[in-house]
């Protein structure tokens, strides 16, 4: 029994050892390019950690907000804000536990990010601005936009999340899998498994894009270093999203809100038509525009069609 348990001991140490090197291989590998890293990366500290955006342009502010999906950060607007710097002042940023901004072991929530979109504009942008937001993270602009009023002018969401699925809150099952993926070897491990290049490629080619042929070598490998960079940290803010932390029910505020409102969405995206009935059915004031041929991601895909929407909107 003794030597039984001696080698159980043994062979459990042996194993977390060789997951531990797997996981230190992989972050290696996925976080030794330079993508993400440009000359004009600036940080706001902020009371939970360094965030880090980029500013162009000058002219009334707009904020831009990146999905919440594995691998996202300010890197999908990249097409689009020269444009936009043309005749604004363009702040694009990476959220806490995403992309280049710091990513502490927490639970991430939407009220936290409400926070710091409202602090983000307060104490950087200083002024009223407009907000682009894409897929989950149009629930921070709206309760951002219904918190805080004064702060935000116009909105423009690129393929929302549906409003129902936003009501969704953790169950015992995600509130296992963020355990689960939140523990230091296993959890990373894990998580490795489910940021590979291949899975990442995937969803741009089945959800991101609609013809594949579009897609860019860098952009999928920009994706890579916002999953894997620093080091394993980004698991957290993945476990949390995947654990519906971040989900809140926006029906309330969407009804409350004034502000001038446009959808901008995908034609092929799916389920997007329902999605836009549901938010017009709460808010009968909001425009909605489609592009035909594109999926989630029309600011990569479609860049100068998308350009040409927002600005017909917010120049107006």
């Amino acid at each position: 029994m003794k030597h039984k348990r001696q080698s159980l001991i043994f062979f459990s140490s042996f194993t977390a050892a060789v997951i531990h090197i797997i996981n230190r291989i992989e972050n290696s590998l996925y976080t030794s390019n330079n993508h993400l890293i440009y000359s004009e990366n600036k940080y706001y500290e902020w009371r939970f950690g360094k965030i880090k955006y980029i500013k162009k342009g000058c002219g009334t502010p707009i904020l831009l907000i990146h999905d919440l999906s594995l691998g996202s950060s300010g890197y999908e607007f990249h097409r689009i804000i020269d444009k936009l710097s043309e005749n604004h002042e363009v702040y694009a940023i990476d959220l806490l536990g995403y992309g280049l901004s710091d990513k502490p072991n927490i639970t991430y929530t939407n009220y936290l990010y409400v926070q710091f979109i409202i602090d983000f504009i307060k104490n950087v942008i200083k002024k009223k601005a407009d907000i682009i937001a894409t897929g989950d993270s149009v629930q921070i602009a709206v309760m951002a936009c219904h918190n805080d009023p004064e702060a935000v002018n116009h909105m423009v969401f690129i393929n929302p999340q549906n409003i129902f699925e936003l009501n969704k809150i953790p169950s015992k099952q995600t509130k296992l899998f963020k355990l689960l993926l939140d523990t230091p070897i296993l959890g990373t491990f894990i998580y490795n498994l489910l940021s590979k290049k291949e899975l990442i490629e995937k969803d741009f080619k089945n959800k991101y894009f609609y013809n594949p042929d579009n897609i860019d070598e860098h952009d999928i490998l920009s994706y890579m270093k916002a999953a894997h960079f620093p080091d394993y940290s980004s698991k957290y803010a993945f476990s949390s999203y995947t654990g519906k932390y971040m989900n809140t029910n926006i029906v309330h505020a969407l009804k409350e809100i004034n502000h001038s409102i446009a959808i901008i969405a995908g034609e092929e995206e799916k389920n997007i038509k329902n999605t836009v009935s549901n938010y017009s059915y709460y808010n009968n004031s909001i425009e909605t525009i489609f592009i035909k041929y594109a999926k989630h991601l029309p600011h990569l895909e479609m860049s100068d069609k998308t350009i040409e929407h927002i600005k017909l909107f917010i120049d107006e």
